[in-house]
């Protein structure tokens, strides 16, 4: 019992990260807009926050956790924001091409993020020894006497805040997606801009308001690895394919961030699998790790042959909007 509860809690860390980016995404796709920068993004995220919470801590002799935790989460969001608008811009108002922006993203937020934090882990002597034991308490922390609660405890309230924000975050985008005049708008927009535009809809607007919350939400994820998950250490490297996996989700949640929330559990649970099987060598680790990628594809296959329209991706997905071609 005891190794199956484990299990359960380890799955749920792992697919909080993937839960923030497969929101940030389907927030993002459901305007048209297919962002493959969103790894590159997490990791931008991710080391902004371990870099304000070093500076901060490193400014005063008295840092406060409450204080470290905002400073944390603002630089998060703003890295996140400029890592979205860059590619909002390029891809909207530029009309350059989605898949290729989106890859230069990766490519550039994973070396930032991997420059950052070496330089970060050189100034606090080596790796893994950036100090900011103080902020990282404060993602770490869990819900007072509830966490205590004998197997429930441990199994629902044994997780740090940006656990539960990332859980409120997906029901709150999937009731404006499903239940608000604006959702609806958006919806419209990826899959017929034309036509919402033809319909009074601000296309530019709700493709911009959609791709950059999306990033921000994304960016959650990579300041939720580094601070909650590891504890406020860098490794180059780190988020992995995680952001990938969160692209992926995308996919096996059909564009629901509800149901992405399940999802997660389910790539989580496949992506440390390997961990609880005995006997497994190198190569059975990564086969056992491809499993989340190889799900995504059957559920591709299983919902395009049944064909149903709340099950596909929006219409427009990865077409750049003319309007002069309306």
């Amino acid at each position: 019992m005891s190794v199956i509860l484990t299990f359960i809690q380890q799955a749920i860390v792992q697919g909080i990260t993937i839960l923030f980016g497969a929101t940030g995404e389907i927030m993002t796709e459901k305007s048209g807009n297919l962002n493959l920068g969103i790894p590159g993004i997490m990791y931008m995220g991710g080391v902004s926050g371990l870099m304000g919470a070093y500076l901060y801590e490193n400014s005063t002799d008295n840092p406060s956790v409450a204080a470290g935790v905002v400073i944390s989460c603002l630089a998060c969001a703003l890295a996140s924001f400029v890592g979205g608008l860059i590619y909002t811009f390029l891809t909207v108002s530029l009309r350059a091409n989605q898949n290729v922006v989106g890859l230069a993203l990766t490519t550039f937020g994973t070396g930032f993020g991997n420059f950052f934090g070496g330089s970060l882990s050189k100034m606090a002597g080596g790796v893994g020894q950036i100090s900011v034991a103080t902020t990282a308490s404060g993602f770490q922390a869990t819900i007072p006497g509830l966490s205590r609660i004998p197997v429930l405890g441990d199994l629902l309230f044994s997780y740090g805040f940006l656990t539960y924000v990332a859980l409120v975050v997906a029901g709150i985008c999937t009731y404006i997606l499903t239940k608000t005049r604006a959702g609806l708008h958006l919806i419209a927009v990826g899959e017929s801009p034309a036509t919402a535009d033809a319909a009074g809809i601000n296309v530019t607007k709700y493709k911009y308001t959609a791709t950059l919350s999306g990033a921000v939400i994304a960016g959650f994820g990579g300041l939720y690895f580094v601070m909650e998950y590891l504890g406020g250490t860098w490794q180059n490297n780190q988020i992995g394919d995680r952001g990938w996996l969160a692209v992926a989700l995308v996919i096996l949640a059909l564009w629901n961030p509800a149901k992405a929330i399940y999802g997660s559990l389910i790539f989580g649970g496949l992506y440390i699998l390997y961990l609880y099987i005995p006997g497994l060598g190198r190569a059975g680790h990564e086969l056992i790790k491809m499993t989340p990628f190889v799900v995504t594809i059957i559920v591709l296959i299983f919902t395009s042959r049944r064909n149903k329209p709340e099950n596909q991706p929006p219409a427009s997905l990865g077409t750049s909007y003319f309007r002069e071609e309306r």
